[in-house]
């Protein structure tokens, strides 16, 4: 498939759309730039087209993560990074049209980081395969 054609798919507004409804979804806590859930719908419909014209021109620039420290039950913690809301929307625009096209080149035995597979159904497989 060519860029452009990806692009075009990336940017299209029903795309964009359900990145927006998906993070909206998805909750979260806000970026180091301290813009909320609730603020995004209209900063979105003021600053769409920019955001458009910087992705398309390669001059949109993510914004850092929010690091923050996570309690673990064992007392120690762990880092999480937490990208802007705006960055989600961008994130989940290009995740929504790659994943796709990726993800039918994966083997069926391959169960990391892919959508409807969890560690426990690799667990199971396996289990199946000894039995």
């Amino acid at each position: 498939m060519h860029k452009r054609a990806i692009l075009d798919k990336i940017l299209d507004k029903n795309n964009l759309n359900d990145a927006y409804k998906q993070v909206i979804k998805n909750k979260g806590a806000a970026g180091v730039d301290g813009m909320t859930i609730d603020e995004l719908g209209g900063y979105l419909a003021r600053n769409r087209e920019k955001i458009i014209l910087e992705i398309r021109e390669r001059r949109y620039k993510p914004q850092p993560v929010l690091r923050v420290e996570i309690a673990k039950p064992d007392g120690a913690t762990r880092l999480l990074g937490i990208p802007s809301v705006v960055d989600r929307v961008v994130q989940q625009a290009i995740s929504q049209v790659l994943t796709p096209i990726f993800d039918s080149q994966f083997s069926d035995n391959s169960y990391g980081f892919r959508p409807r597979r969890y560690a426990e159904m690799a667990i199971l497989q396996a289990l199946e395969y000894m039995n």
